[in-house]
C-alpha cells in the first residue's frame, strides 16, 4: 500500500489529552454548579452521532452555512486571495469543498492545512481531498486549537482562517476574547478569518434545534457520561441523567445539560474523587452562543480585527463573516 501524499503533524499526545481530561474535569466537577468542557462530547462516538444530528429536521446551523458557502465561497476566495487555508475544527471537512472549489478556480490556493483533536477524522477527510485535488498540498494538524492553532509561518503567504460551525458559540464570552485575541496575534496583515455565527432568534426554534424529536442530540450529550466511564473508571448510570435544554435570554446563549433524575454518588476513581448530586442538580455540558451582528463585530474589533464583509442564509438564521487583522 502508497503512503499517503501527506502527513499528520501531531501536537496532541495522548498523554497531554489523558492529563487535560484529568484536569478538566475535576475542575468541573467539583465546582457550584458543576459543569463538563465540550470538547468532551467529540469522542469517536460522540463524533459520529453530531453527524447524525446535522441531518436533523431541526438542526438548521449546518444546514444554513453550507448554503452560505455556496452562494459566496466566490467572493470569500476573491477577497482573501488566500494561498493557504487553514481550518480550525475540521472534523469530516464536508463543507470545506466548496471554499477549496472556489480558491483553486481563483487561482491562488496552494495548501490547505485542517486541525482537529481526531486523528480519525483528519486521516479520513485527508484521503478523501487527497483523491479529490491531486494537486492540492495537505498538511493535516491533530491538536486541541484552544492551545496549538496550528497556523504556517507568514512565509506560506496569504491564509485563510476559516473557524465554522460556530465553535465560537461553544466559548464563554472571556475564553472568546482571549482565543480571538491569540488568534489575531498568530494572524500576519495579509491573513483573514472566515468566522461562522449562529444568530439569535425565536427560542422555540433554537431550543428545538439542541432537543430533536428523534432523540439523537440526547443520545449525544448523554455520551460525555460513558467517555467519563471509560476514561476515567467513573460510575455513572446512564438511565439516571436526563437530557435538558435551556434558553438563557439574557445571555443570549443556548444551554444543554444534564439533570440528575435522583440523588446520588458518583465515585470517579482515576480522580480520587465521590462525586454528590442532588435529585434534580444539573450538570452544565455545553453552552452555545447566539450572535447578533453589532455584538460580533464588537468582540472582533476588540480583539484586533476588522469586520470586512457579513452574509446570511436567505431567512437570517445563520452568518459567516470575513475579517481582516486591524
Amino acid at each position: 500500500m502508497s503512503k499517503p501524499p501527506y502527513r499528520i503533524e501531531c501536537h496532541l499526545t495522548p498523554q497531554s489529552r489523558a492529563a487535560a481530561l484529568r484536569r478538566d474535569v475535576l475542575a468541573g466537577l467539583t465546582a457550584a454548579p458543576k459543569s463538563l468542557p465540550p470538547w468532551l462530547l467529540y469522542d469517536a462516538a460522540g463524533s459520529a452521532l453530531f453527524d447524525k444530528i446535522t441531518e436533523l429536521p431541526e438542526y438548521y446551523p449546518t444546514r444554513a452555512e453550507r448554503a452560505i458557502l455556496a452562494s459566496h465561497a466566490g467572493e470569500i476566495a476573491a477577497a482573501s486571495r488566500a494561498r493557504v487555508l487553514v481550518e480550525l475544527g475540521s472534523g469530516a471537512c464536508d463543507k470545506t469543498r466548496l471554499l477549496l472549489d472556489a480558491l483553486h478556480a481563483a487561482g491562488t490556493l496552494r495548501r490547505y492545512v485542517p486541525v482537529d483533536v481526531s486523528e480519525s477524522a483528519l486521516d479520513g477527510a485527508c484521503q478523501r481531498l487527497a483523491a479529490g485535488y491531486p494537486g492540492l498540498a495537505i498538511g493535516p494538524v491533530q491538536a486541541d486549537f484552544g492551545q496549538y492553532l496550528g497556523l504556517p509561518p507568514s512565509t506560506a503567504g496569504r491564509q485563510l482562517v476559516a473557524f465554522l460551525g460556530s465553535t465560537i458559540g461553544n466559548m464563554l464570552p472571556a475564553e472568546r476574547g482571549r482565543f480571538l485575541g491569540w488568534l489575531r496575534a498568530s494572524m500576519t496583515g495579509g491573513d483573514t478569518l472566515l468566522l461562522g455565527a449562529d444568530l439569535v432568534k425565536d427560542p422555540a426554534m433554537l431550543v428545538a434545534a439542541y432537543d430533536d424529536g428523534a432523540r439523537v442530540t440526547e443520545a449525544f450529550n448523554l455520551n460525555v457520561l460513558a467517555v467519563l466511564n471509560r476514561d476515567l473508571g467513573a460510575g455513572f448510570d446512564l438511565d439516571a441523567f436526563d437530557h435538558t435544554v435551556t434558553w438563557d435570554a439574557e445571555r443570549e446563549w443556548i444551554e444543554m445539560r444534564l439533570r440528575a433524575a435522583w440523588a446520588q454518588a458518583v465515585a470517579i476513581p482515576a480522580l480520587g474523587v465521590t462525586v454528590e448530586f442532588g435529585a434534580g442538580e444539573e450538570l452544565r455540558t455545553e453552552v452555545s452562543a447566539k450572535f447578533r451582528r453589532e455584538g460580533l463585530a464588537a468582540e472582533l474589533a476588540a480583539a484586533g480585527f476588522a469586520l470586512r464583509s457579513w452574509w446570511t442564509d436567505p431567512g437570517g438564521l445563520y452568518s459567516l463573516s470575513l475579517s481582516a487583522p486591524a
